[in-house]
């Protein structure tokens, strides 16, 4: 395969297709996708378009290669893309057992390479490492879904699918600043993710962002813990030390909220609320039983590997997404990052992960 070259993208651009929700989004390619030969050639869909879904197609092998699933989150992201392989009797999916090394990913993503899959979707451990062998596999002929965590260079992958993290701090902050904006001086801490990775760095550019658009509230901390809940505990620990009052806080990350929110009863504090990300099934039970700090949390949806493998299929079978007047799928899809409350949790239970 040529190399083509491509304009130069980052995972917060606008520029890419955004979904309702991550359920919506889910169904749009689980609806299926059309086939291009059933086109009357100006646009139109024909009465009998093949919708991916309504019957077995052509056979394809998808490899699947993703971090440790040390995490909840990444627990979730590995059973979503098996359980969407499964519903389908035209895939087969051959899945590595993941690793958080960057050299053992790559040697595994060879070796699905060697075993010429016909499609690849990637979560790489971390984007730029990986890069090169999505280059391999995109020279090999094997077209590359690279699922979230992005590669370096856009002539790795043929389709991009992922989180929105400017998004995700965004709508964060604004759920937070519409529950504080008649609050005089208010005051919010953050606990952030990892700060050696992009997607941390956007999601507090996203809250910063949207805090600016209420004069009345200031960041007055922020601590970076790792996604454990160890880490979570000590630097919630931290922040409730130096910070003797404040009004919100921010949690990047539901599982490292678990540590978070030990620190905060050990603390015995209660004075300000709380908003999670990620979207954990505990959390979400929590804003449902209205019982604690937790009022929200924002959606980082690991559904999104359901999707891949949707898109890998479409790939695999040469269709376009139904819907779409396009014959190809998207080059980029971005998942919405909504803000899940008391209101509307019941209708995101069944989404949230363990």
């Amino acid at each position: 395969m040529t190399d083509i070259p491509r304009a130069p993208r980052t995972p917060t651009s606008r520029r890419s297709m955004l979904f309702g929700t991550a359920a919506a989004g889910a169904a749009l390619l689980a609806a299926g996708c059309t086939s291009n030969e059933n086109n009357d050639g100006d646009g139109k869909e024909s009465a009998g378009a093949e919708v991916a879904d309504s019957k077995p197609g052509k056979k394809v092998t998808i490899g699947f290669a993703g971090p440790q699933a040390d995490h909840g989150w990444l627990n979730a992201i590995t059973t979503q893309a098996k359980n969407r392989a499964k519903k389908y009797q035209d895939v087969t999916l051959e899945a590595t057992e993941g690793s958080n090394d960057n050299a053992t990913q790559v040697g595994q993503v060879e070796t699905l390479i060697n075993k010429k899959v016909d499609v690849l979707v990637v979560l790489p451990a971390d984007g730029k490492a990986l890069t090169q062998v999505g280059l391999k596999a995109m020279r090999a002929g094997i077209p590359v879904v690279n699922l979230d965590r992005i590669f370096s260079s856009q002539q790795a992958y043929r389709c991009w699918i992922g989180g929105d993290n400017y998004g995700m701090g965004l709508n964060a902050g604004h759920y937070i600043g519409e529950q504080l904006k008649d609050k005089k001086n208010a005051e919010v801490v953050e606990l952030a993710g990892i700060d050696s990775l992009e997607l941390t760095r956007e999601r507090t550019k996203g809250f910063d962002d949207a805090l600016k658009n209420y004069p009345n509230i200031k960041k007055v901390a922020r601590q970076a813990a790792e996604f454990t809940v160890e880490s979570g505990q000590q630097k919630m620990s931290q922040l409730l030390q130096a910070q003797k009052s404040f009004d919100a806080l921010w949690n990047h990350d539901d599982d490292q909220g678990v540590g978070a929110e030990r620190a905060i009863k050990q603390a015995g504090r209660d004075e300000f609320l709380m908003v999670g990300g990620a979207g954990s099934k505990r959390v979400m039970q929590a804003i449902k039983d209205d019982d604690s700090v937790i009022k929200a949390t924002v959606l980082y949806p690991p559904t999104m590997a359901a999707s891949a493998i949707d898109l890998a299929r479409a790939l695999g079978q040469g269709k376009g997404i139904a819907g779409m007047a396009e014959y190809e799928i998207p080059a980029h899809v971005t998942l919405y990052s909504a803000v899940v409350t008391k209101k509307n949790v019941d209708e995101y239970l069944p989404i949230g992960f363990t």
